[in-house]
């Protein structure tokens, strides 16, 4: 399961997104917002995407916190 996390600074649902992969021992990769990528770039590849973080699996835009926490509990 390959997962990506695009995420920003003080995000409560970024935090809590990094704590749920890390207790149930999940490996992610992080990109941070205005490091990593900008907001122009990250609503072109997510035109969907209206919070942080943003999520994929395996590819797939599964949304934020609320369906990362979802499909793997």
């Amino acid at each position: 399961m390959k997962i990506i996390m695009y995420s920003k600074d003080e995000c409560s649902f970024c935090e809590k997104s990094r704590e749920l992969l890390r207790k149930l021992g999940k490996e992610f990769i992080e990109y941070k917002l205005d490091k990593d990528f900008t907001r122009t770039t990250l609503k072109e590849v997510f035109p969907n995407a209206k919070t942080f973080p943003v999520i994929t699996v395996n590819g797939v835009y599964i949304g934020g916190y609320t369906e990362l926490d979802g499909l793997l509990n």
